[in-house]
């Protein structure tokens, strides 16, 4: 319960952002984050008036004790990863101007910052990291905590933290496309919908990478491919054989975690959201989310 005397209020309400943010950079999904938040301000308000007063700095506390819990969740998660039926794919965000399934009263701060550190590519190579790699670098290089902060969030040494985000670095530099223009990405992606539209294989192939992979997550709830598609012809004829204008059925370009991407409609529901990596005017990567427990911020209601 909440205390409007509590001089930690202010303090928890403007710190809301930016945990969630954090959060969701580790986690991969919102609804993981929102949960880390939560159990965050819970545990302030279990300390009594006296400790909570103790507290030098109430915002770094709380990023300390939410950093803890997902590192704890991260380590947990390969466990159940190994039980999700098929891929798992980070939890796709819209831009905010077509945010439309928030929980109920959600105030638009609470949404995570759409920039380069969430576009789906930099999420995959997060989720492929260990635990403490990914939280050391998340929390140095996109939240810029100094090491001896992270290390005492991680359990291990300044200089032990900083060879994980060296090391998580080389991987981010090796995974990262080149710098495209948006409105080229955007192209292509139509390009794409457009061919996918008509059906016509050869088009499809010309837009895609000779390696171009596509890999989508149903989680068990619904039918998603259980292992990733690779090679243009291969990713070509998958789509062209699952019709993109069936009765009912409606594909509309849609912002993806900051990036262009599409999502699949079927009666006005999403049903799928996908993601793109574009490379010159390829498509190197798609990632198609159907998991309906994924797609909450996507769905009305």
């Amino acid at each position: 319960m909440t205390h409007p005397s509590d001089p930690g209020l202010s303090v928890i309400l403007s710190e809301r952002r930016r945990l969630t943010n954090l959060a969701y950079r580790l986690l991969g999904s919102l609804a993981d984050a929102e949960d880390v938040v939560q159990e965050t301000c819970a545990r302030w308000y279990a300390m009594s008036p006296a400790q909570r007063e103790a507290v030098d700095s109430p915002g770094a506390w709380l990023s300390t004790v939410a950093s803890r819990i997902c590192l704890d969740l991260l380590g947990s998660a390969r466990a159940r990863r190994e039980r999700y039926v098929g891929e798992w794919i980070p939890e796709p965000l819209p831009d905010r101007t077509e945010w439309t399934g928030a929980r109920p009263g959600a105030d638009p701060a609470d949404r995570v910052t759409l920039d380069e550190s969430v576009n789906m590519a930099f999420l995959v190579v997060l989720d492929a990291m260990t635990p403490a790699e990914r939280v050391a670098f998340v929390l140095h290089d996109v939240f810029r905590y100094p090491f001896p902060e992270v290390a005492e969030i991680v359990g291990r040494t300044p200089a032990a933290c900083r060879q994980l985000a060296v090391s998580a670095r080389r991987r981010v530099r090796t995974a990262r496309p080149d710098a495209i223009p948006a409105a080229r990405r955007a192209g292509v992606v139509r390009a794409f919908k457009r061919a996918w539209e008509a059906k016509d294989i050869d088009a499809l192939i010309g837009l895609l990478a000779p390696d171009a992979t596509a890999t989508g997550d149903g989680g068990g709830l619904v039918t998603a491919a259980l292992h990733p598609v690779e090679g243009a012809e291969q990713v070509a004829r998958f789509f062209a054989e699952r019709p993109a204008t069936a009765p009912g059925m409606t594909l509309v370009e849609r912002t993806v975690n900051g990036q262009p991407g599409l999502v699949a409609q079927r009666d006005g529901v999403t049903v799928s959201v996908m993601a793109f990596e574009v490379t010159g005017d390829r498509i190197a990567h798609i990632w198609a989310v159907l998991n309906p427990e994924k797609l909450h911020p996507w769905t009305a209601g």
